[in-house]
């Protein structure tokens, strides 16, 4: 009967590892967008300010596209909240 609580912990572990990996890889992927793809995105950005939309025009990869987007809903909280 031990044995059995053992394989569960290794084979959660083992997946909690390979997720771990592909999360990792998905995160820091290359920006894959072409020069007018980034220009079409950078116009689409331009009415939340041009500091967001020339965000657009730099190589970044999801998991930085990921924290801007959590500091700017941070930034958007506190505006709302008027605390600054």
């Amino acid at each position: 009967m031990s044995q059995q609580p053992q394989g569960k912990t290794l084979l959660v572990m083992g997946l909690v590892t390979v997720i771990g990996i592909v999360g990792y890889y998905v995160l820091n992927a290359p920006d894959r967008r072409d020069d007018g793809q980034k220009i079409a995105d950078a116009i689409n950005a331009l009415p939340n300010g041009v500091d967001k939309a020339s965000r657009q025009l730099k190589d970044r990869t999801p998991g930085e596209k990921l924290g801007d987007a959590a500091k700017d809903a941070g930034d958007d909280l506190k505006k709302a909240t008027n605390q600054q």
